[in-house]
């Protein structure tokens, strides 16, 4: 019992230290749980032994990631984003299966380790992926919608890649009619859970939530999840899919969100110790024999990978720099890569020496990643010539569209917040010139009329584009303190006196931001006291001029007041913006329902929602009377929630 309680205090210390490093080097935390593995496995140190104890339990990890994957499986995500999925997803699959299962052949190898490994190599990070693009905020971008379709195929391949690797270790003279019985025990299967469970889960959640208990919720997640994934299994299918199936159904509920949250404590903790034992079994003796293998497999998961990728999404209209991009943030191994060659090695499916090499492979593809995204930039512009093309492009419209404007406020970033200063500077008759990555939202507010471009503010090349050298202050509008402080280096580079405002999301940044050289600092946590205390103040009896003198007060003195407060174990979490009024653009195209009708004809006003601006051809945007007639070309600007919105654009667009 001691030694267990020893090497466990070992581990956890261990995790501690690696993980906090891996997150200082912005490493992704899966790669420090590998080394853990490596570091303390059997063939290493030795701290730990390779139980069988240790390998079930680190199973259930991999039961929850299935879980999470279940859960964001989205019908409507997938129909709206279907040429990239179907299309381009599916092309990287079949052409990584085919690659590799093809030069196994050519070894000498049987086509059953070609299949197992070709579906191992064509798997990327979905994770890492994801949390890189997003901080680089490149989501939106063509490139960031390239890989989260390619991503979003290659989890659900996950699904028949897992039924059928188990059946591939079965006899030859067996193996059509094991998948033929395979593939009739998951129609079963399939059949019965999704129907049965479409009529019994939402009731079901209904009961435990009326119960108001925490825990007797947490207990019925784990209750359903553990149960659908056992009987799979004893329908010889494996743990994983009944856990995808799981996370399928409670999908169709309202409570996914919810489950969703709390789950994933449950996820991490036990998908970490699955990548512990992965790097517990790593041979280093192995590795050092085959370390001609592993480049070869480091070479297919690298170079080769991006440059099918790359063929792929030029094929599927891309533009050369999008491509690269697409490549460059796919070219890895990924988590389901070790799922997977977990599946075959405990079906003997491959060769020792082959798994570890494969294994190693991956761990230093997705070790590359990070800094081969990080300076994708700098590649494309060698690699792609049209990119040039495209930058210079793109900077010529910027300085285009700010030419007329001299004295002019940037504000980097046209969301809730830069939208909103966006108004009150124009009640002001203040010009100003907004940045932002989002293309659709581009696109509506330019539609609108309103002074907005495609751009990364973050770009030294964009921001003297839009006017930095005549603008009269730069604010950055959303909360991202890394971009912030890559922006103020552009400034102080080039125009120091600037003043720069910037938005934070708390005070723990503000001295940082400060000292790189913003004028102030503006943290919403501090702004909305404020407001809190101004209101119970009044409520309370205090006049209002010594409220209004006190809140004045408290900003002169820069939050120092406010600074630094106790943290408890629930956060205050901001409530969902699903359900907000929004605004949306409709261009009235010819044929268009609502030509010739007046504003008060069409009534949209039965649908909740309001006109709040009409544009036409050389007028400006004006609010428009009841009798005001629509005419062919006129962008209208509505204010409504989204199910109304898109009421009302059927309606302009092809009447009732």
């Amino acid at each position: 019992m001691s030694s267990n309680l020893q090497s466990l205090l070992f581990l956890l210390a261990t995790a501690v230290f690696t993980v906090v490093i891996c997150r200082k080097i912005k490493l992704p935390p899966m790669l420090g749980y590998l080394l853990i593995g490596m570091i303390i496995g059997p063939h290493a140190l030795g701290v730990i032994p390779s139980s069988e104890e240790a390998s079930h339990l680190a199973e259930f990890g991999v039961v929850f990631l299935m879980f999470t994957l279940g859960l964001e499986f989205n019908l409507a995500k997938l129909n709206a984003m279907r040429r990239i999925v179907f299309g381009l997803g599916l092309s990287q699959v079949l052409a990584m299966l085919l690659l590799v299962g093809s030069v196994v052949i050519l070894l000498g190898l049987s086509w059953q380790v070609g299949l197992t490994l070709g579906a191992v190599m064509a798997m990327s990070s979905t994770a890492m992926v994801s949390k890189l693009l997003t901080d680089r905020n490149e989501l939106h971008a063509p490139h960031g919608q390239n890989a989260f379709g390619i991503l979003l195929f290659q989890d659900l391949a996950v699904v028949p890649f897992l039924i059928m690797i188990p059946v591939l270790s079965q006899p030859a003279e067996a193996l059509a009619a094991s998948l033929s019985f395979a593939a009739l025990k998951i129609f079963i299967v399939l059949t019965l859970l999704l129907w049965l469970g479409q009529k019994l889960m939402r009731p079901w959640f209904n009961l435990v939530a009326r119960q108001h208990s925490s825990e007797l919720f947490m207990l019925n997640i784990l209750l359903i999840t553990l149960g659908i994934a056992w009987l799979t299994e004893l329908a010889g299918l494996s743990l994983a899919l009944g856990a995808f199936l799981a996370g399928m159904l409670i999908a169709e509920t309202e409570y996914r969100y919810q489950v969703e949250d709390d789950i994933r404590p449950f996820r991490d903790l036990l998908l970490g110790l699955f990548f512990v034992t992965v790097g517990m079994n790593l041979n280093f003796a192995i590795l050092l024999s085959q370390w001609p293998l592993i480049l070869l497999l480091v070479v297919v998961l690298g170079p080769i990978k991006i440059l099918i990728i790359t063929g792929l999404a030029k094929l599927f209209g891309n533009s050369a720099g999008a491509a690269w991009r697409t490549g460059f943030a796919l070219g890895q191994g990924g988590e389901f890569a070790f799922v997977l060659l977990a599946l075959a090695a405990g079906q003997n499916l491959m060769p020792n020496e082959l798994l570890q090499s494969t294994i190693a492979a991956i761990i230093v593809s997705m070790m590359v990643t990070p800094f081969l995204i990080q300076h994708s930039d700098k590649l494309v512009l060698r690699l792609a010539s049209s990119e040039w093309m495209n930058l210079a492009a793109n900077l010529h419209q910027i300085a285009v569209r700010s030419m007329a404007n001299t004295g002019h406020v940037i504000l980097c970033g046209y969301g809730r917040s830069g939208q909103s200063l966006g108004r009150i500077l124009h009640s002001e008759n203040i010009n100003f010139f907004a940045l932002d990555l989002d293309p659709e939202k581009v696109r509506e507010a330019g539609a609108a009329g309103e002074s907005v471009v495609f751009g990364d503010a973050a770009k030294r090349e964009v921001l003297i584009a839009a006017g930095l050298m005549r603008a009269r202050a730069l604010i950055v509008t959303y909360a991202d303190t890394h971009s912030a402080m890559k922006i103020l280096e552009v400034v102080h580079q080039i125009r120091p006196e600037l003043p720069v405002i910037v938005r934070t999301q708390d005070d723990s940044d503000i001295d940082l931001i400060k000292n790189a050289g913003a004028a102030e600092v503006v943290a919403e946590i501090m702004e909305g006291s404020l407001m809190l205390a101004s209101h119970t103040m009044m409520l309370l009896g205090v006049p209002l001029n010594k409220v209004v003198r006190r809140i004045r007060e408290v900003r002169e003195a820069r939050y120092q007041m406010i600074r630094g407060f106790y943290r408890g174990t629930h956060e205050d979490n901001d409530e969902s913006d699903r359900h907000q009024a929004r605004l949306h653009t409709v261009q009235l195209t010819q044929n268009a329902h609502a030509i010739g009708f007046t504003i008060s004809e069409l009534a949209l006003n039965e649908l909740d929602v309001e006109v709040r601006s009409i544009r036409r051809k050389n007028r400006a945007s004006a609010q428009p009377s009841d009798d005001f007639q629509l005419q062919n070309g006129d962008v209208m600007v509505l204010l409504g929630v989204p199910e109304n919105l898109a009421a009302a654009e059927m309606l302009l667009l092809q009447g009732k």
